[in-house]
C-alpha cells in the first residue's frame, strides 16, 4: 500500500472517529450575565416586537387561539322591482329585469337596441365589415370570410341599399342589425330601482345558521322589508339596495353605465367570531366593478335576444341589443369558535419565537461587540468526566459551579475588551 493511500485512509478514519464521538456530546446553553447596556436595549426591544407580534396580530386580530371554519354552505335570491315610464310605456320588472327566477347573477336592462322586421333572405353586407366592399362579383367569394361577417356570402356584388358603392351579398337575417338599428333612450329612471338580495349561509362544524333578513323587535319582517332600505348601521338586516347606491358605492357613474352597462360584484362577507352570540354574526358589503373600464374596447355589459312572430306567414323577428348592469353576488364566509388545540399550538409557538431575542442578541454581541473574545472565552467551555472534588469551582457549562449547584457567570462592564 503506498505511503499516500494509507495517509488518506487514515484521515478518514481519524475523521469519522472524531465525529462518532462528538455525536454523543450534549450542548446546553450557557447562561451569563452581560452588563453591557446597548445590548440590553437591544434584547428587551427584540423581545417586546416579538410579545406585541403575537399578542396583537397572532391572538387579538387572526384569532389563533380559534378552531375555524372557512367553506360554509350558502344560497342566494335575488329580485329586481321598480317601474318606469318610457315612452309612451310603462316598465316594470318583468320586462327589464333577466333571468327572473332570481340567481346569484342577475341584469337590469338600461337601454335597448331594436331591429325590427327582420327576416331570412339576402342582403348587402355592413361596409364595416372587412373586404365587404367590392367593384364586381369576383371580389366576393361565397362562404363565411370572417368572424365580423353578419352572414353567409352568396358571391355577388350588389348595390349597398340608396348608396352609390357596392358590398357583397349575404344569406342572413335581413336587414341587418347595424343598417337599421332604432337606439332608445337609456333607462334613467332605474337609478331607483332596488335590488332585493336573501343569503342564508350554514357553518356545519359549529352548527350555525345565519339569513341576512331580520326585522326589529315588535315588527313582521314582511312589513318592515316594505318601506326599508340597506344602512350599515340603521339597517344592517334591510337587504335591499338602490342601484344608484350600487353604482355610487362601486365608484361608477350611473349615466355611463346606462350607455355601456357593465358588469358590479357585490361581495357579501360573514366574519363570525362564536365566541359571542350568534346574533354579533352580521353581514358586510362591499361593491366593486369586476369588467374592464370603459377606456378599452370590449368595456361594458350587453347581450342579444330576438321576440318570434309570425308576419303575412313569414317568420319574422325582432332583434334586441340590451346594454345594462348585471350583478354579480359573490359570498364569503369564515367563522371561529375557541378551542383548546389550537390555543396551546399558537401558546407553544409563541414561547418558542421569543427564544430568537436570544440568538440575535449572541450574534450581535459575538460578532460586533466580542473585539477581544472575552465573550466568547466565557461562553463556549467544554467538560469532562474527569471532575473528582465538586466542591472546587470548575469551569462547565455555567461559568461557575460549586457545591450548592449554579451560578449565573456575570460580565460587567469592567472586563476590558
Amino acid at each position: 500500500m503506498s505511503e499516500g493511500l494509507y495517509t488518506v485512509i487514515m484521515g478518514v478514519r481519524d475523521f469519522l472517529k472524531e465525529y462518532f464521538q462528538g455525536f454523543w456530546d450534549y450542548e446546553t446553553p450557557k447562561m451569563m450575565v452581560i452588563k453591557n447596556r446597548p445590548l440590553g436595549v437591544i434584547y428587551r426591544a427584540v423581545q417586546f416586537l416579538v410579545i406585541t407580534y403575537f399578542i396583537w396580530y397572532v391572538f387579538i386580530s387572526q384569532k389563533a387561539y380559534q378552531e375555524s371554519e372557512t367553506h360554509p354552505e350558502s344560497s342566494v335570491y335575488t329580485r329586481t322591482k321598480g317601474k318606469a315610464v318610457h315612452g309612451d310605456d310603462v316598465l316594470d320588472n318583468v320586462e327589464y329585469s333577466h333571468p327572473p327566477e332570481g340567481v346569484d347573477v342577475i341584469s337590469t336592462i338600461l337601454r335597448r337596441e331594436f331591429t325590427y322586421d327582420q327576416r331570412q333572405g339576402t342582403c348587402p353586407e355592413h361596409f364595416s365589415v372587412d373586404n365587404a366592399n367590392c367593384t364586381s362579383d369576383s371580389d366576393c367569394f361565397p362562404g363565411l370570410p370572417n368572424f365580423d361577417s353578419h352572414g353567409i356570402r352568396t358571391g355577388k356584388c350588389v348595390q349597398y341599399h340608396n348608396y352609390t358603392f357596392k358590398t357583397c351579398e349575404i344569406m342572413a337575417w335581413c336587414p341587418i342589425e347595424q343598417y337599421a338599428v332604432v337606439r332608445e333612450p337609456p333607462l334613467v329612471e332605474a337609478i331607483n330601482f332596488t335590488l332585493f338580495i336573501r343569503n342564508s349561509i350554514h357553518f356545519p362544524k359549529f352548527k350555525v345558521f345565519r339569513v341576512n333578513v331580520d326585522s326589529p323587535p315588535g315588527m313582521k319582517t314582511k312589513k318592515y322589508l316594505k318601506k326599508c332600505h340597506y344602512h350599515e348601521e340603521k339597517a344592517p338586516y334591510c337587504p335591499i339596495f338602490r342601484l344608484g347606491y350600487i353604482a355610487n358605492q362601486a365608484r361608477e357613474n350611473f349615466t355611463e353605465l346606462c350607455r355601456t352597462g357593465g358588469v358590479i360584484g357585490v361581495f357579501i362577507n360573514w366574519d363570525c367570531n362564536l365566541d359571542l352570540d350568534p346574533s354579533y354574526c352580521k353581514p358586510t358589503y362591499t361593491f366593486r366593478r369586476l369588467d374592464p373600464r370603459k377606456d378599452l374596447a370590449d368595456s361594458g355589459y350587453y347581450y342579444r335576444f330576438a321576440k318570434y312572430y309570425d308576419k303575412n306567414g313569414v317568420e319574422s323577428r325582432t332583434l334586441i341589443k340590451a346594454y345594462g348592469i348585471r350583478l354579480d353576488i359573490i359570498v364569503h364566509g369564515q367563522a371561529g369558535k375557541f378551542s383548546v388545540i389550537p390555543t396551546i399550538i399558537s401558546t407553544v409557538t409563541a414561547l418558542t419565537s421569543v427564544g430568537i431575542c436570544s440568538i440575535i442578541c449572541d450574534w450581535i454581541m459575538l460578532t460586533f461587540i466580542d473585539k477581544n473574545e472575552v465573550y466568547s472565552e466565557r461562553k463556549f467551555d467544554e467538560v469532562s468526566k474527569k471532575v473528582k472534588e465538586p466542591t472546587d469551582t470548575i469551569h462547565t457549562e455555567f461559568s461557575f459551579i460549586g457545591s450548592f449547584g449554579s451560578n449565573h457567570s456575570d460580565l460587567s462592564d469592567g472586563v476590558p475588551l
